[in-house]
Formats: C-alpha cells, sequence, structure tokens
C-alpha cells in the first residue's frame, strides 16, 4: 500500500477483528470468580493500549488505521459481552438454587456455583457417610388414614427431618415413601462429613420426639423412625438416561448403611452407626457418645461389624449402670458362654428395661438350645 488511508475492506476487518476480540475477553468474564475477572479486564486494558500504540505506529509511517473506531469497537463489544455474561451468569445461579435448594443445604449450592466442575457427570469414587431413615410400623400407620391425611402426615414429617438434614450439610438422595435417604460429603467436600451425619440424626430423633403430639393428631399413632448411618466410599454422581438422571450414590457402603437402619429393630434401637461413622465422627470433633451394641454380619456380608448407638452425653451418662452390665455380658456372649451373658441379660432387661438386652436374652436362651456348631463369636442377620 502506499502511504494514506487504507483501504475500506482492511478498515472493516481491523474493526471487526477488534469486535470479536473485546466479545471473546468479555464472555470470558466471571463474576464469581474474582482472579479470573481480573486477569480479563487486565488482558482487555492490555490489548486495548497495544491497538492504541500500533495505531499511531502506523500513522507515524504513514498508515491511518481507524483508531478511534477500532477502540470504540472493543469497549462497546466487550462492555454487551460483559452484561450479557452478567445476566446469562444470574439466571444460571437462579436456575441452580431453584433446581437444588429441594436436596442440597444453601452452602453447597453457592459452593457449586462458584464451582461448578464438582457436579461431575458420571460417577466418581469418594468417601461419604449415608443416611437411611425410616417410620417404624408405617403400614399400619398408612391403612389407617385417607390419602389427604397420609399427605399431611408425610409432607409433614418429611420437611421437618429434611430441613435438619440440610442444615447440617447433607444431600437428600430421595424420598420413597416414608425413607429418606441422605449422605454427606458429595458434591462438595466436607472433611467431617461423619460427625455431620451423627449430629443431623440425632437432631432428627430430638426433633420428632417434640412432634409428637402434632403427629398422633394426624396419625393416631405414635410416629417414631429408625436411622441407619455407614461411611465408607462409593460411587457418587449422576445416573440415569441421557433425558433424566438422579444425583445418587451406590455401592458396598450405601448397602449398609441401609442394612443398619432395618437391624435396628432387632436391638430395639432407633439410631445405629458402623464403627467407621464412629471413629471418623470422633476424630471430627463429635462430641456424642457411642455405646457398642453389637457384632453383626448383615445379609449380602460375610465379614461381621461392630455397629454402635450414639447418644448424647447426658443419655450416654444416665445409662452407666446398664452400659457396664451390658458389655460383661456381651464379652461373655461372644466368648460363646451363654449361660453366663445370660444371668447378666436377664438382669439388664429385668432391672433397666434395657432393649439391646432382652435381644440377647432371646438369643442366649435360642443357642443354649440349640448350640452352633461352630461358633465364631458374632451375630449373622437372617433379614434386612
Amino acid at each position: 500500500f502506499v502511504p494514506g488511508d487504507i483501504p475500506v475492506w482492511l478498515s472493516l476487518l481491523i474493526l471487526a477483528v477488534c469486535a470479536l476480540a473485546g466479545t471473546l475477553l468479555g464472555t470470558r468474564i466471571s463474576f464469581s470468580k474474582i482472579k479470573i475477572f481480573i486477569f480479563d479486564f487486565l488482558m482487555f486494558a492490555l490489548l486495548t493500549a497495544l491497538y492504541v500504540y500500533a495505531s499511531y505506529y502506523f500513522f507515524i509511517k504513514g498508515f491511518i488505521l481507524p483508531a478511534g473506531a477500532g477502540v470504540f469497537a472493543l469497549v462497546l463489544s466487550y462492555i454487551a459481552a460483559i452484561f450479557f455474561n452478567y445476566f446469562t451468569e444470574g439466571k444460571q445461579k437462579l436456575y441452580l438454587k431453584s433446581a437444588f435448594r429441594q436436596y442440597l443445604s444453601p452452602a453447597i449450592i453457592e459452593s457449586l456455583i462458584e464451582n461448578p466442575e464438582l457436579l461431575k457427570l458420571g460417577g466418581e469414587r469418594r468417601e461419604i457417610t449415608a443416611y437411611f431413615s425410616d417410620v417404624q410400623g408405617f403400614t399400619s400407620i398408612s391403612e389407617g388414614l385417607t390419602p389427604e391425611q397420609l399427605t399431611a402426615f408425610l409432607n409433614r414429617y418429611l420437611s421437618a427431618m429434611s430441613d435438619i438434614i440440610l442444615e447440617y450439610g447433607g444431600t437428600i438422595d430421595k424420598y420413597e415413601g416414608d425413607a429418606i435417604i441422605a449422605f454427606w460429603n458429595a458434591p462438595s467436600n466436607q472433611e467431617d462429613h461423619a460427625r455431620r451425619a451423627v449430629e443431623a440424626a440425632l437432631a432428627c430423633q430430638k426433633k420428632l420426639a417434640s412432634m409428637q403430639e402434632e403427629l398422633f393428631a394426624l396419625t393416631g399413632k405414635p410416629v417414631l423412625q429408625r436411622i441407619g448411618l455407614n461411611t465408607g466410599y462409593a460411587t457418587v454422581g449422576n445416573f440415569g438416561s441421557s433425558k433424566r438422571f438422579d444425583y445418587t450414590m451406590m455401592g458396598d457402603t450405601v448397602n449398609l448403611a441401609s442394612r443398619l437402619e432395618g437391624i435396628n429393630k432387632q436391638f430395639g434401637t432407633y439410631t445405629m452407626c458402623s464403627e467407621a461413622t464412629y471413629k471418623s465422627a470422633v476424630k471430627n470433633g463429635c462430641s456424642m457418645q457411642f455405646r457398642n451394641v453389637a457384632r453383626i454380619a448383615v445379609v449380602g456380608r460375610v465379614e461381621p461389624v461392630s455397629v454402635f448407638v450414639p447418644m448424647n452425653e447426658a443419655e450416654f451418662n444416665s445409662c452407666a449402670s446398664v452400659r457396664e452390665l451390658f458389655e460383661k455380658a456381651l464379652s461373655l456372649f461372644e466368648a460363646g458362654d451363654f449361660n453366663a451373658a445370660l444371668t447378666l441379660f436377664k438382669r439388664g432387661e429385668e432391672e433397666f428395661n434395657d432393649k439391646p438386652s432382652a435381644s440377647y436374652v432371646a438369643r442366649c436362651r435360642a443357642f443354649i438350645e440349640n448350640p452352633p456348631e461352630k461358633w465364631q463369636g458374632f451375630l449373622k442377620a437372617t433379614e434386612k
């Protein structure tokens, strides 16, 4: 080219490149990530300065670039892209909050908005604490209610329990009738997930106790719930079809939590956790106490697990005498001395009305009448 004005087509091309550069930088802006915001703004400022310098340089050489128009195109496209990104990001946040507020705590939702990569498609293996609960005798309760009464009861019960689970940072997996399935430490990281789960479980039991008068008015019967907790590795993620999927958990850890919920009724207890949950909760500052109840091989597993009943400090101290008696009896039972164990378990049942002791009385009598061929020192569950 000869010195002077550059061709129109080249001016238009330069303006288009400026507009494209401004748009690309503007759409990269993230208002929830301050470092990205600052970096992109500095890149925009640097690009603008370089274009102004280039215009001045070529002007000295005798070529007139569209300096003002180029800067205008750069700035206008950058600002327009920022506004578009702002409103799009705002809608995405509102959508995420609306979609997940029924399942996740507000803190976890904010974490997902800031780091959406935490919610991966597919599954990932991670340590979680799984939570299963259901209402004792729900079938008999539901049979005595009209559909409207049953709906009112379930909505009130599930709402109260779910609010507590979410308050402690849990993720609601699903509802199955009266059952609540939840977990901790996914999708966001919670090092103290076992402690949160145990404290949530006891808070749910306390809340249910305070709701007895209200729920009795709805059902005509006392409402009690059983809860099972287990900590371990599981696969967590989005599973299902391409059109419909659930964020859920699966694996042996999950199955054991479900089994422990059901095993409560064999010992007359209402909240039961595995040794893994107990140890992890204590390690992470849990102030609750844990009563050892049994070593038991649940349905579907060969190896036994030690199971515990979590209690608050006052409840734990109030049953000190029966706990001491029970532990002695349990040692005798595991050693295979069923007659001596029976004597102590009967004392626990008769003197303290202790439900776990009562459950072992029946077991001791059964083993005395029909001694096991090869006693291994632990129970074997015969039902889920």
